[in-house]
């Protein structure tokens, strides 16, 4: 089987094309390939499937072999992989996903070249019981939670996966392999939950670092950026556009007043293609 590793800021995939349908053993074959050490390496595992609904579908299993609803970072590799590798010829297509449907992808390019994707990201989910959360408010805005003692404060949104926005002083340095997966598995929520620690620097710009859920610490996370956007709107951190500064780089994400949408713009790479023996 042919693959193609890409990443999006650093947050990898191993992106295979041809399948009519997700393989029956594709979390199992997701924790083989995605191990750094005996396989190839990667976040997760994308399948680019046919779909009823929109030109492509995508299915993402993460690196612990559980599906992911949505991913930002790996629709824009899918995009630009499918424009690279001659499967469509437009700069507009759409790509189904599992957990937030059917979504617009814009390329934009730089001579022939594909340089940066926009994605319409669709409406945030803020009601708490749909995120989900156990917690039955709508915005769950600045809410406590407490992990062995310590108390955080959290906002919840949805972008067709969970995620928890936590304001720290320090992003860029706080302790993400002690807190995140103490809170991705607390009881507050009942699918787990990705977990962003954020840091405001002005109306315009914000650090995170995210904990992903089933893919532990990454260098980027484009649903997280979306959703510490909305969170950071919400608590009057920031304008409804922003700079995102990830681990491995930055997005743009826009809150549209008119459509209630969220756009995430950012970057696409290819690393290498190969083929993979059984």
């Amino acid at each position: 089987m042919i693959f193609t590793k890409m990443n999006g800021l650093g947050n990898d995939f191993i992106i295979v094309y041809g399948e009519t349908e997700l393989p029956v053993n594709a979390a199992e074959l997701a924790v083989k390939w995605c191990n750094r050490y005996f396989g190839i390496g990667a976040d997760g595992l994308v399948y680019i499937l046919p779909s009823d609904r929109a030109d492509f579908r995508m299915r993402i299993i993460n690196s612990d072999g559980t599906e992911a609803e949505q991913c930002g970072n790996a629709i824009r590799c899918v995009a630009k992989y499918l424009y690279d590798y001659g499967y469509t010829n437009r700069s507009e297509i759409t790509i189904e996903t599992l957990g937030a449907g059917a979504q617009k992808v814009s390329l934009l390019f730089e001579g022939d070249a594909v340089e940066r994707v926009r994605v319409d990201m669709g409406e945030p989910i803020l009601e708490g019981l749909k995120i989900p959360t156990t917690v039955n408010l709508s915005p769950v805005l600045d809410h406590p939670i407490e992990v062995e003692g310590r108390e955080f404060r959290f906002t919840a949104v949805s972008m067709g996966n969970p995620h928890c926005v936590i304001y720290v002083d320090d992003a860029v340095h706080f302790d993400l392999s002690l807190w995140g997966p103490k809170l991705e598995s607390h009881p507050l929520f009942p699918k787990k939950i990705n977990v962003e620690f954020a840091t405001v620097h002005s109306r315009d710009h914000v650090d995170m670092r995210v904990w992903e859920r089933g893919a532990g610490p990454t260098m980027a996370c484009g649903t997280g950026a979306c959703a510490t956007l909305v969170a950071s709107v919400l608590n009057g951190n920031t304008g409804r556009s922003a700079v995102i500064s990830l681990n491995g780089g930055d997005l743009f994400i826009e809150w549209i007043e008119e459509d209630n949408h969220v756009y995430m713009t950012g970057s696409a790479e290819m690393v290498y293609e190969g083929l993979l023996a059984d």
